[in-house]
């Protein structure tokens, strides 16, 4: 019983909360014009609660760039981008498949966010010109260079697109680690988002633990892929 209400009050917190942020946002851009550093504020204000409403904790190793960089991270759930939201003011990658969420697709296109058809070679081809955009503009880019989620005590493959741009523009790449304590907190397959949070919203708690790495730089893109994979299996080998 204890159970069922705490998946019902977390889901019907995820979705009452959510809804109020993205009004805020959209009223804020009303009145006050539309300003995107504004609005990842607020989106990370929301980060942080929303995790924290959840049942998230989340102990956090390293320091957060605050510098237009490349962030790379493993990839374990489709929480992952959020748990960095709460430090990061600047532009996940994200697939196109999220703008037609409910809420959240409606949110992330207001508080910043780039879409990628990673089926598509067009599509590639241009979320890396829409990257560079937004690193010369200032801010910071999420992604996750798997392509997808994967229960594996590594990592799969990286592709090495995102690290050729920052081979060739001399952008930092900075790797970070999520490490979720419970491998049920793993997102992979087709599972839905409603399913799987069905199943996990019941936990009591959910453990994370983020690592921030050291700022990585090269004019050599397999050095860099390279170099960012190894710390990456470094931390997942050592909290494994």
């Amino acid at each position: 019983m204890v159970k069922t209400i705490r998946i019902f009050a977390r889901f019907l917190f995820f979705i009452v909360y959510s809804s109020l942020i993205v009004a805020e946002i959209w009223l804020r851009n009303c009145f006050w014009g539309i300003d995107i550093r504004r609005s990842m504020r607020v989106r990370r204000r929301w980060a942080r609660n929303l995790l924290r409403g959840i049942g998230l904790s989340i102990q956090t190793e390293g320091k957060a760039p605050n510098i237009p960089c490349m962030l790379v991270s493993n990839h374990r759930s489709y929480l992952d981008p959020i748990l960095l939201l709460r430090d990061i003011e600047g532009y996940p990658v994200a697939k196109a498949e999220l703008a037609q969420w409910p809420i959240i697709g409606k949110g992330a296109k207001m508080a910043g966010i780039l879409y990628v058809k990673r089926e598509s070679a067009g599509s590639r081809s241009g979320i890396l010109r829409q990257m560079l955009e937004k690193i010369e503009a200032g801010f910071p880019i999420i992604i996750f260079p798997e392509g997808t989620t994967s229960d594996l005590p590594g990592t799969l493959p990286f592709k090495i697109g995102g690290f050729k741009l920052a081979a060739q523009s001399n952008i930092p790449v900075v790797p970070v680690v999520l490490v979720f304590a419970d491998k049920r907190d793993y997102w992979i397959g087709n599972k839905s988002f409603l399913s799987h949070a069905k199943g996990r919203f019941g936990a009591k708690k959910i453990e994370v633990k983020l690592f921030y790495g050291p700022e990585i730089r090269s004019d050599n893109s397999e050095l860099l892929c390279s170099a960012s994979q190894r710390w990456i299996e470094s931390v997942l080998s050592s909290n494994s």
